[in-house]
């Protein structure tokens, strides 16, 4: 009765919270669960030895080694759970092992078994991957891959997919140990997949360890770097380090054609450029307590460690500048594609308009360098650039006008950003090869051009009365002389003229009727009329000749 009890309380509980779950807990749908696995593993034809043993060892692996997953992200922080990592990784290696001899079956099917060996060397191959046993992970990872990739060849596209997928998450691991064990040429491979997006996941890490280990050991050959005319010797570790890889971060972004590992990669660049100035600037604090202490030193000459510190800052602030840039030319691009969704905010000038102010920011601190004050040709390279973005930021600030229909406001902007291009075209004749690495500036005058003219005619429509737009039914060819809105000309139906036309009054052909004739008096006709009885056949022949008349 008290389990009943419990029971009905359980229920009533779950009927009042049915539709609000508890925050932070842990829901599972279990006879839903049960009854798909059941249908898809066996049950369906009667097979519970299958759905008994195969099923439930793959997910006891499972198991352990989502666990293991677990222990290594936290493994970050607490060192400690590394062993308890490798314990679970080697337990659900051992899971994989009993499901690979299970399925030795000759009840089941050659496509499982192949899988099954696959899956357990992949497991294996992670184990020895941990312990660093670069030749059997290798080996255990090269036989997981080559199962993989037969097996994708001789099944669906669909199927062919996934195993493609498991090939291209293990690629790195197998270039990774290569280089452990001696070769050298995998080094590129894996900076290759490393701009590509691979070796995510639990090699991430590993390969920029890599890196950072390789450009170690280059850097206890570099001693110095020339920059703007002045070699600067380079003493700090970290900025070796950071100069070495340099020229490699640069190739990859420029490589790079996905937006997403260009911008993580930029942000890379940025983090290790802010992480070597730190370290450069805690020299600059030694250095300026051992000047405080010496008086022969002069004060006013730019030391060797302010210039390198002043070179990392230019580095990371055109790094910021270039950054900038790409992402705004890629709101450029979709602020030109049509908008596929009125519900989902898409990008907006004023976006550009402060990316171009972080950009002009960037540019005034560059111009403030310590010991590039007197540097000429710096200084009006660095001017001439800000002119370049002074001219875009005035024009999407142009752009921001129109959408709100200041046509006047807009249309002054304009001719401010002609006048900026115009003056960039006239100062770039003395300095040389300034401009190929910033935007065009003539396809900039180009587009304001088009653009004043589409502002011109909105803005003259713009000036028209409100109550001229309003709509009548009087025909086009009535009002020929006044201008007036109406979108029903451009429709299915203009009213361009009255059809059927109204009857007017014109002049039709005049009738004449002889009426005069009941008014005149004509003469008498006696004399000419013949006599009766006169003449017999003689008068009747003068008669008809006329000879009697």
């Amino acid at each position: 009765m008290a389990a009943d009890k419990q029971n009905d309380a359980k229920l009533s509980s779950l009927d009042e919270n049915k539709e609000n779950s508890p925050d932070g807990g842990l829901g599972l749908e279990i006879l839903q669960i049960i009854k798909e696995s059941q249908q898809q593993h066996g049950l369906r034809h009667g097979d519970y030895q299958r759905y008994r043993y195969l099923l439930l060892v793959l997910m006891e692996a499972e198991r352990a080694w989502s666990y293991a997953m677990q222990l290594k992200q936290e493994a970050n922080t607490e060192p400690r759970k590394r062993f308890h990592l490798l314990a679970r990784l080697r337990k659900a290696a051992k899971h994989s092992e009993k499901l690979e001899k299970l399925c030795e079956s000759p009840r089941v099917d050659a496509k499982t078994k192949l899988e099954a060996q696959a899956y357990t060397a992949y497991l294996t191959g992670m184990v020895e991957f941990e312990l660093q046993e670069w030749k059997l992970a290798m080996e255990a990872f090269n036989k997981c891959k080559t199962i993989y990739e037969k097996l994708a060849s001789a099944f669906t596209e669909e199927l062919a997919v996934l195993y493609r997928q498991r090939v291209d998450e293990i690629s790195p691991n197998i270039r990774y140990c290569a280089y452990n064990i001696g070769d050298q040429n995998a080094i590129n491979d894996l900076m290759q997949m490393r701009l590509t997006g691979g070796g995510g996941g639990m090699m991430a890490e590993k390969l920029e360890a890599l890196i950072t280990q390789a450009r170690t050991k280059q850097a206890a050959t570099m001693s110095e770097v020339e920059w703007r005319g002045r070699s600067v010797p380079v003493k700090i570790d970290k900025a070796r380090i950071f100069l070495l890889g340099l020229a490699d971060n640069e190739a990859a972004i420029a490589q790079t054609a996905n937006e997403e590992t260009k911008e993580h990669l930029y942000e890379t660049l940025l983090a290790e450029c802010r992480d070597t100035i730190q370290a450069v600037r805690e020299e600059l604090k030694s250095e300026a307590k051992q000047r405080e202490r010496s008086s022969d030193a002069d004060s006013s000459k730019v030391s060797n460690l302010q210039f390198l510190h002043s070179y990392l800052t230019y580095i990371k602030l055109c790094t910021l500048v270039k950054r900038n840039e790409s992402m705004a030319h890629t709101l450029q691009a979709k602020l030109k594609e049509p908008e596929a969704d009125e519900n989902k905010r898409g990008p907006r000038p004023q976006d550009l308009i402060r990316l171009y102010d972080i950009i002009l920011q960037s540019l005034a601190e560059l111009a403030t360098l310590q010991g590039l004050e007197d540097d000429h040709t710096f200084q009006k390279e660095v001017s001439l650039k800000t002119l370049v973005y002074k001219a875009y930021r005035c024009f999407f600030i142009a752009q921001s006008y129109v959408l709100v229909k200041k046509w006047s406001e807009a249309l002054v902007l304009y001719e401010r950003v002609l006048k900026y291009a115009k003056e960039v075209q006239s100062k770039a004749k003395s300095l040389n090869n300034t401009l190929k690495d910033l935007p065009d500036v003539q396809e900039l005058i180009a587009e304001v051009n088009a653009e004043k003219y589409s502002l011109q005619a909105a803005a003259i429509l713009g000036e028209i009365p409100s109550q001229q737009q309003v709509k009548d039914n009087t025909p086009l060819c009535k009002r020929l002389e006044t201008f007036r809105l109406d979108p029903a000309l451009v429709g299915k139906q203009p009213n361009l003229v009255q059809f059927p036309p109204d009857f007017q009054p014109i002049p039709c052909k005049p009738l004449f009727f002889d009426l005069a004739l009941n008014h005149v008096a004509f003469p008498p006709l006696d004399d000419k009329v013949e006599q009766k009885g006169k003449g017999g056949l003689t008068g009747y022949i003068k008669g008809i000749f006329g000879f009697g008349s």
